[in-house]
């Protein structure tokens, strides 16, 4: 089966934490804090694989995890950095996020690999920590968390021109007969289930990729048929070529099938009919005499006036084709936009800073201390001589645990409680 949509879950390393230790050598008898960084995580990398034209990798292994960075270790020494995860895709893939369906990357253009999620800053060891009022730093800086989230791969074929119509009107047949696809061939309808991609290739180095888009009937945009599946891959091209049976072999009207597509394109986006569009009007060589006139001056009464070129071919035969293919050929080189991008929607946004450490502990004089980079920025921000700041206070040694590894030290009711230069007594 064609894969060409996966949802899948990805996450980042998680920094190693920074490491707490003191040097302990033979003739240092108060070696100072030498605990070292931690390592950083690995990241999300997505690259576009040449040799990739579905999903389908995707369809069976749903989570990709780097690899998380490791803890600094002692004397100084750094940990390991965490080893990407790198997704192979093939290239046109669009990746949305899973939850709100806007797009954070397409691929199309990325001859590069690309980052998705960073993995998580390793946290520095106690040795960062040391300052003029603390020599031994007891505490380390953990590292950043993991990124994490889900996301949806959409595979939009890339093609300069998107061959639509119904079922039954000879497309499979005018692929395989101008470019070395082989689709498969049947009088069914949705004989064709894959979308199909050949190059066309012309004198003088000229020529396009064309891609035969199955399964677009009436209520495609919503789901009807399988058109809804393959509306995606239209996006990508340039040129439109409707190919209608001029013949009504099987009682169609050909005018009534191109309006029917150009709404359902409509509809599933609004820009797609806006795009050059050719009209090939097929099966003529199964028009005979004031049929064939009938039929051709009517197509081209109704489209020419609008620029939209009306072409009498056969598939099977050949007719009519070169001029075709010419003429598409030549509105693919006007075309302004080598690959249709799309936007981004949205940025990732992770919060960026780890926490930063701080220590609880009794010190030899009975008294309770709480010490750290964490507290130094809270107290640097916070007026507690004001009632609004020192609720602050309180919300702030409350939310970051600080109260519960008091309580787990024992401190009781009257207690005296340090921070740098403050007191306060404890009391629940």
């Amino acid at each position: 089966m064609f894969a060409d949509r996966a949802k899948i879950f990805i996450k980042s390393g998680k920094g190693g934490d920074g490491h707490v230790s003191f040097r302990r050598e033979l003739y240092v008898p108060n070696g100072g804090p030498d605990g070292g960084d931690g390592g950083k995580g690995g990241d999300v990398v997505f690259v576009v694989d040449p040799g990739l034209n579905t999903l389908t990798d995707f369809r069976h292994i749903r989570k990709y995890k780097a690899q998380d960075g490791e803890e600094g270790g002692k004397k100084n020494c750094h940990g390991a950095d965490g080893e990407d995860v790198i997704l192979k895709v093939p290239a046109g893939t669009v990746i949305k996020d899973a939850e709100t369906g806007k797009v954070i990357l397409d691929m199309s253009n990325k001859t590069e690999p690309v980052v998705l999620l960073k993995g998580g800053r390793g946290g520095k060891g106690n040795r960062h920590y040391v300052t003029s009022v603390m020599q031994a730093p007891k505490y380390a800086q953990p590292g950043q968390s993991a990124k994490e989230m889900w996301v949806t791969l959409e595979l939009k074929v890339i093609a300069d021109v998107g061959l639509v119509g119904f079922p039954n009107v000879g497309k499979s047949t005018f692929l395989s007969r101008v470019t070395n696809a082989k689709p498969k061939i049947a009088n069914y309808h949705f004989t064709t289930l894959n979308p199909n991609l050949g190059v066309v290739d012309l004198d003088d180095n000229n020529g396009f990729v064309i891609a035969d888009i199955p399964g677009i009937i009436e209520g495609a945009s919503e789901g009807v048929g399988l058109g809804f599946e393959f509306l995606r891959h239209i996006e990508r091209t340039k040129v439109l070529i409707h190919m209608v049976d001029a013949a009504s072999t099987e009682g169609r009207d050909p005018i009534v099938d191109i309006e029917t597509i150009n709404n359902e394109l409509s509809t599933y986006n609004k820009d797609l009919p806006n795009r050059p569009q050719v009209i090939a009007a097929n099966k003529c060589d199964a028009l005979f005499g004031d049929d064939y006139e009938t039929v051709i001056s009517m197509l081209k009464d109704e489209y020419e006036p609008k620029g939209i070129k009306v072409f009498p071919i056969s598939a099977v035969s050949g007719k009519g084709l070169k001029e075709l293919l010419w003429y598409v050929n030549d509105l693919v080189k006007k075309s302004e936009v080598d690959v249709v991008e799309f936007e981004p929607e949205m940025e990732i946004d992770f919060p960026d800073n780890p926490e930063l450490p701080f220590e609880v502990w009794k010190d030899e004089d009975g008294f309770y201390r709480v010490e750290g980079p964490r507290i130094e920025r809270m107290l640097g921000y916070t007026n507690l001589e004001s009632e609004k700041g020192f609720a602050f206070f309180q919300n702030f040694l409350k939310d970051n645990g600080i109260l519960d590894k008091l309580e787990e030290l024992g401190i009781n009711e009257g207690d005296t409680v340090r921070l740098y230069g403050l007191e306060f007594d404890y009391y629940k």
